[in-house]
């Protein structure tokens, strides 16, 4: 849990206000959350003709792990600067087109001078957010167990350049009060709350003392705990970011089914997205609801690419309202394929689609995202 900046500030279980955080930017119009969204119309052409159900989507991405090569990347692009936005360009249409589009960035930001680094202690330029930002994102999960690579420091810098950005961010946190804000997001026709927890953080790396609201811990009970608040605090849809399972592994582990089990039991939570294993795992629906045990990356440039770890998913939901309770309607996953280039491009291959690469990728995140079933329940591609 956090504060939202730049979108809805929902404080506790007492009472929000609509209108943005001073000095940040209004939202503005069309797809992503709002201060205060107008009611849907429609018109009827015809004496029998029915409105649409009210609903909204959210689409999801997976892990932002920038390498060194990306960063050099963004340098070509950016000519005097540095700029994310042309390696992302190949999703952002998608991500638009969603009433909620989140990301999950995996390391730190830091300042605008840096210092720099890859793996294993990452630490990347606060022109990310920025690129992440004109993608058509409007949220960042921190929760990673990269979260602290570089102390409190890093992990501040991190909301520095999110927020400068006008992303909000849930995972880590300023301090107790922060942490203890509900995320709690406006889109049409409703609210939703989205929370952002990690099994564990890399060897070195702990959280400072004192203060576990630096990033939050996969806890069931407390992933329950905070899922309540946001309801509380006006969500009516909540949705759990979770960073678990093992690196390069397209199964998921029995404690992440377990988990997901637990949680997807509560009537708290509503859908679980996963990350951190690098590789594309299978979506399931687990007591009536999903979950993503893991999108793969996003976008990456790792030293030696496996062919799979350039391999990902989007996935999208809509949300429907029926007899007062929100559920999925429409569950998708965009496979997406991070061409090394040069130049090094992002690619949603429900758009391009074309040559033996992308059929490859296709084929193999088809095979693995239906691996439990998802597709005989109702999970579908794009354009399949």
């Amino acid at each position: 849990m956090r504060r939202l900046l730049g979108v809805v500030f929902v404080v506790g279980a007492v009472a929000g206000c609509s209108s943005p955080v001073p000095g940040l930017p209004a939202p503005a119009s069309g797809a992503g959350p709002s201060a205060a969204p107008a009611p849907a119309t429609t018109t009827a052409t015809t004496a029998t003709a029915a409105p649409a159900a009210a609903g909204f989507t959210v689409i999801a991405g997976g892990d932002v792990l920038i390498h060194p090569a990306l960063t050099e990347q963004a340098e070509s692009d950016g000519g005097s600067g540095r700029d994310y936005a042309p390696l992302l360009a190949g999703i952002r249409p998608a991500v638009e087109g969603a009433d909620l589009a989140v990301c999950h960035l995996e390391v730190p930001l830091a300042g605008a001078d840096g210092p720099f680094a890859g793996y294993p202690r990452f630490i990347a330029p606060p022109e990310v957010a920025t690129g992440l930002a004109e993608t058509g994102y409007d949220v960042c999960t921190t929760a990673s167990n990269h979260t602290m690579d570089h102390g409190e420091q890093g992990a501040l810098s991190t909301l520095d350049a999110l927020e400068a950005a006008g992303l909000a961010y849930t995972g880590s946190a300023r301090d107790r009060e922060d942490a203890e804000t509900p995320l709690v997001l406006d889109v049409p026709g409703a609210k939703v709350g989205w929370l952002s927890h990690t099994f564990a953080f890399n060897s070195g790396t702990e959280r400072p003392s004192g203060k576990p609201w630096m990033s939050n811990v996969i806890d069931v009970g407390e992933i329950i705990a905070e899922a309540e608040a946001a309801r509380e605090a006006g969500a009516d849809v909540v949705v759990a970011s979770l960073h678990w399972g093992v690196e390069g592994s397209h199964e998921a582990t029995a404690e992440q089914r377990d988990i997901a089990e637990r949680l997807l039991g509560d009537p708290a939570v509503d859908l679980i997205i996963g990350h951190h294993a690098h590789v594309v795992q299978p979506f399931e629906k687990v007591n009536g609801k999903w979950v993503t045990y893991g999108l793969g990356n996003q976008v990456a440039r790792h030293a030696e690419p496996k062919g799979t770890t350039e391999e990902g998913a989007l996935a999208r939901f809509r949300f429907v309202e029926q007899d007062g309770a929100w559920t999925v309607s429409e569950a998708e996953y965009l496979p997406t394929l991070v061409d090394l280039g040069p130049p090094i491009r992002l690619l949603d291959l429900t758009e391009t689609g074309e040559g033996a690469r992308a059929a490859e990728a296709i084929a193999r995140t088809e095979e693995i995202v239906t691996s439990l079933g998802a597709d005989a329940d109702g999970l579908t591609r794009p354009g399949a």
